[in-house]
């Protein structure tokens, strides 16, 4: 770990391959911008593919970040402190992603300008237009709120140790913060103000995105409980990513006394929360189209299971989420290593579920013909690849210059311990963030 004066060569390394798989990406988007959208997977019969996939996934990584670190907040939970950057930043940085599918859908950028001065009020498409770049600025407005302390300590703290232009970013970002009781209160009402603001704006987002679906005439489709179910799928998948995240930059920056064990086995109660409740969604979906058993909802209940998506339907099924939730759930597989395999496969389930339910519900004809085709082209795989590999990007570049634990808040909470007289943890006060600080 380099500090925060110092480039390491394994981040110049990681920062390499990220890059690369960015370029890739992005020569790829030039290649499809150039030849449209022929270069892709998608046909006459399917018009949609990975990259509304991603979208709603990087949409369910998006909600669950703030909703958690809002919810936390306005119930006071003590236990939230080290987790709640984690969360704001991967909202910023999933929706940032997500923000991005819909126009490289479209196949040409103008399209997005077309629809905004052109589009239909009653269309699902233009209130998922309107309502992402909503969310996202609401998410940056409330990360940038806790990271105003946090700046003005590096900005005091570090000095002549850093270039000049990280001290200009760090008195912008700081905003002349003395820690005076008058700005406490003002930041801590915005930050309330912040937290009541973007629950109801994360639940309306992904009910928003479930939308472009069930008010589609299309097998599979025709639900009335996808907005609570791609609500509750959203939670699902980002407690999980809060879980891999939290992993990996506890080892990355050896963040042990910080993200304990107990911080794990938390969130994985949440996380399996959220899955019972996904499980139910799931059962209650299916039994019903079973049940009813139209015609064009067997032949694609027959697909999903016994057909052509079926090895995909089984893996999201039990890897995704039987498997997950029983690891995180069972007293002797509550281990911090196998509560991360956990939720690396919950992600890996929550894609495939994604891409179950665009893609086969897309290929069902309409009228009485062949079923359509789809593979996902080369174009499609490597701007896939990049839209992973510029999330991480944007948590590793945010790590390289600013806290990815609020020292502020660390501090606010060891004094609350300290005037506390019934505190147990007393004994964790000692624990310094400045290695955090250091750290890049």
């Amino acid at each position: 770990m380099a500090p925060l004066t110092r480039t390491s060569r394994a981040w110049m390394v990681w920062m390499g391959i990220l890059l690369a798989l960015i370029m890739a990406g992005t020569v790829a988007y030039a290649t499809q911008l150039k030849d449209g959208l022929a270069v892709t997977g998608l046909n006459d019969n399917v018009t949609w593919g990975v990259y509304i996939s991603n979208f709603v996934f990087f949409s369910g990584l998006g909600m669950a970040g703030t909703f958690i670190s809002g919810i936390l907040r306005l119930t006071g939970a003590e236990w939230r402190r080290p987790l709640t950057r984690f969360a704001e930043l991967s909202t910023v940085a999933a929706l940032t992603i997500c923000a991005i599918m819909p126009a490289i859908d479209m196949g040409r950028p103008d399209r997005v300008l077309h629809l905004l001065m052109y589009g239909r009020l009653e269309s699902p498409l233009l209130w998922d237009i309107m309502v992402i770049p909503t969310y996202l600025t609401a998410s940056i407005i409330y990360l940038f709120l806790f990271l105003i302390p946090d700046s003005a300590i590096l900005r005091d703290k570090l000095g002549g140790q850093v270039s000049g232009a990280r001290r200009k970013l760090y008195t912008a970002v700081g905003m002349k913060w003395q820690a005076l009781p008058e700005q406490r209160r003002r930041i801590e009402r915005a930050g309330t103000i912040m937290a009541v603001l973007i629950i109801p704006i994360g639940i309306a987002t992904h009910s928003v995105v479930s939308w472009i679906f069930g008010m589609t005439y299309r097998s599979g489709w025709d639900s009335t409980i996808f907005a609570p179910y791609f609500a509750v799928g959203a939670l699902y998948s980002g407690t999980a990513i809060l879980i891999t995240l939290m992993y990996v930059f506890r080892r990355v920056y050896r963040l042990e006394d910080f993200l304990t064990e107990r911080h794990f086995k938390l969130l994985a109660t949440l996380m399996v929360v959220f899955g019972v409740a996904y499980l139910y969604f799931t059962f209650a979906e299916f039994l019903t189209m079973s049940y009813k058993m139209e015609a064009s909802d067997g032949a694609l209940i027959n697909q999903l299971f016994f057909g052509r998506y079926a090895a995909m339907v089984w893996f999201g099924f039990i890897g995704g989420q039987i498997v997950p939730v029983v690891l995180a759930a069972l007293p002797w597989t509550r281990k911090v290593k196998i509560l991360v395999f956990a939720s690396v496969l919950v992600n890996l389930g929550m894609w495939l579920k994604r891409l179950v339910i665009v893609v086969p519900s897309m290929s069902a004809p309409l009228l009485p013909y062949e079923w359509g085709a789809y593979t996902p082209s080369t174009v499609e795989i490597l701007i896939t690849i990049a839209s992973f590999a510029g999330f991480a990007f944007i948590m590793t570049v945010f790590a390289k210059f600013f806290p990815i634990i609020s020292i502020d808040e660390m501090e606010e909470g060891w004094e609350l311990e300290e005037t506390s007289e019934h505190s147990t943890a007393g004994a964790k006060a000692p624990v310094t963030l400045k290695p955090q600080v250091e750290r890049a």
